[in-house]
């Protein structure tokens, strides 16, 4: 049964991307116990669009990610956007805390990313209000 689940509709046109992966650099907040993340070594646009989560044990590829790659009014929508990210993460969390798993960790956490929803919400308005937002223009 195959697990991975993609979010855009680039698959063949990533390939090439995807050849020349590194990892995400390890530290104390996201550590490698039973997963690996890794994004394209040169991305376009600024920041790493291609994502794919292996399995540690045996390095096969779980779940791969592609982000929304250029401006949306430039490039049409083609990949999620961190909004979607976020909020896949808090409705995950809110299933545990409606079950025995509830805790108040995770009623941190999930505020803590309503903030950044937020706090990403402005950026939006604020590129809206200047007349930029879709576009390349800083």
């Amino acid at each position: 049964m195959n697990l991975i689940r993609e979010c855009g509709s680039r698959q063949n046109q990533n390939q090439e991307q995807r050849k020349t992966m590194k990892q995400i650099p390890i530290s104390d907040l996201n550590t490698d116990n039973y997963t690996q993340i890794f994004h394209e070594d040169e991305p376009k646009f600024n920041a790493p669009h291609h994502f794919e989560i292996k399995r540690k044990a045996d390095g096969e590829t779980i779940a791969k990610v592609d982000m929304q790659e250029g401006p949306i009014l430039e490039s049409g929508v083609n990949g999620c956007s961190n909004e979607d990210l976020i909020n896949i993460v808090v409705a995950r969390l809110e299933g545990f805390q409606a079950s025995p798993y509830s805790c108040r960790e995770n009623a941190i956490a999930i505020t803590k990313l309503e903030e950044a929803l937020l706090w990403l919400h402005h950026r939006t308005n604020k590129r809206k209000a200047r007349g930029v937002e879709g576009t390349h223009t800083v």
